[in-house]
């Protein structure tokens, strides 16, 4: 086996699941409940719903898991896509310091 296949089959399980992330975030969250979360239904029944203000967040591109100008169901699927994205970029980026750093502290020094 040559070096190029291992690493295509090496990379085939991370291309999958990136497939799946964002066929679960784009497609799939179309699915999910309107309903409110069990803080919010609590807070309902407590009766102090009503009290609740926004966070300093509430204006963020992202809030409320939508993007803003676009219908509700197509917003949350492009809020879960840049999630992935966001995610993958954060993950990928602190993988290839910490590799990157391992690799440092392993050469002998001069």
């Amino acid at each position: 086996m040559s070096a190029g296949t291992a690493l295509r089959r090496g990379r085939t399980p991370w291309l999958a699941g990136l497939a799946v992330a964002l066929l679960v975030a784009g497609v799939l969250s179309w699915y999910a409940s309107a309903s409110p979360d069990g803080l919010e239904w609590a807070a309902g029944q407590a009766g102090f719903l009503d009290t609740a203000e926004d966070s300093a967040a509430a204006g963020s591109p992202l809030a409320d898991y939508q993007v803003g100008g676009a219908d509700s169901r197509l917003s949350g699927g492009l809020a879960g896509v840049a999630g992935v994205a966001v995610t993958l970029l954060l993950a990928g980026g602190l993988a290839w310091a910490l590799r990157r750093r391992g690799r440092d502290a392993a050469t002998p020094a001069d």
